[in-house]
């Protein structure tokens, strides 16, 4: 996401450098098929199963990161309190989608529209805190819901365009039940890029996101320090764990009554974030607790 210390000008080579490292949200080791079925989703949990206990996280889950090509391809896999019930029809309706979208702080807009196919997150990504919506860059998402079964959930998004000349954006969600009330789930995520589009990355990361980390931890240093990834797999680390944590929030705030949703949300979505002060810290709490009630409050009608 858009770091606060390094501010774009206007419509400048930064603002879109910036784009770009916001824009990768995942984590995967391997670029394989999206998605699947109850039996192959069972098979990772069982995969994941002590890296979930023991990564480090505050929370169960791991982050994957790969770049292949000129794709960038990401998976988050998470174990949560949530039952598996709630997670099914909270992330099979576009409109919830569009709710938690908008809590990381780049994400200004998310509005469900209908599209020739069916219905379509029309999004703003910005390239400062600050942007109006009405200048950010569009990303329209068409919404599909795949499966929606007692043992297995799966719903997609897809964009064939986007900002910058990326492009092919893929978001798989998928869950199953586990024992206890908890559910297992995984979200998925990959585009592509052409030329421009990784210069500007790699000046991004050369320059204001030179010192930006992921999670992954690849050395220690002399006092037993942990050193993180860089680059591009840290920038989609980062974006991966914000975006769990939109998901995490969104679902949190489920057993509240209505009118009490928003805040805790929003105010759950940060204090989670500055558990990793090193990779997410960006801003103080009231700063982006206004920042939030602004879009959400700009959501509700169209631009």
């Amino acid at each position: 996401m858009l770091s606060f210390r390094c501010r774009p000008m206007g419509v400048s080579l930064l603002g879109h450098m910036t784009v770009l490292a916001l824009l990768a949200l995942g984590g995967l080791a391997s670029s394989g098929a999206f998605a699947g079925d109850a039996a192959s989703l069972r098979a990772r949990d069982g995969e994941v199963k002590n890296a979930l206990r023991n990564n480090g996280l505050h929370h169960s889950l791991t982050i994957q990161s790969v770049e292949a090509g000129d794709t960038l391809r990401g998976k988050v896999s998470a174990v949560r309190e949530h039952p598996y019930e709630t997670v099914r029809v909270a992330l099979r309706d576009p409109a919830n989608w569009c709710d938690l979208m908008v809590l990381p702080f780049n994400n200004k807009y998310c509005r469900v529209t209908q599209g020739a196919g069916g219905p379509v997150l029309a999004m703003r990504i910005g390239r400062r805190y600050d942007q109006p919506p009405e200048q950010a860059f569009a990303l329209d998402f068409a919404f599909r819901k795949v499966a929606d079964a007692p043992d297995y959930f799966e719903s997609r998004l897809q964009a064939d365009d986007g900002p910058l000349g990326t492009r092919d954006y893929r978001i798989v969600v998928s869950a199953i039940a586990l024992d206890g009330g908890r559910t297992f789930f995984e979200l998925d995520y990959a585009y592509s890029f052409g030329v421009a589009g990784r210069t500007m990355m790699k000046l991004y990361l050369a320059t204001a996101g030179a010192r930006r980390v992921g999670f992954t931890v690849v050395g220690r240093t002399s006092d037993g320090q942990p050193q993180y990834i860089g680059g591009v797999r840290g920038a989609v680390e980062r974006s991966a764990m914000r975006h769990y944590l939109a998901v995490d929030a969104y679902l949190g705030s489920l057993a509240l009554p209505p009118e009490r949703r928003i805040e805790r949300r929003i105010g759950q979505w940060f204090d989670a974030s500055e558990a990793y002060p090193r990779q997410l810290h960006e801003m103080d709490r009231e700063a982006y607790l206004n920042l939030k009630r602004q879009d959400i409050e700009r959501q509700r009608r169209p631009l």
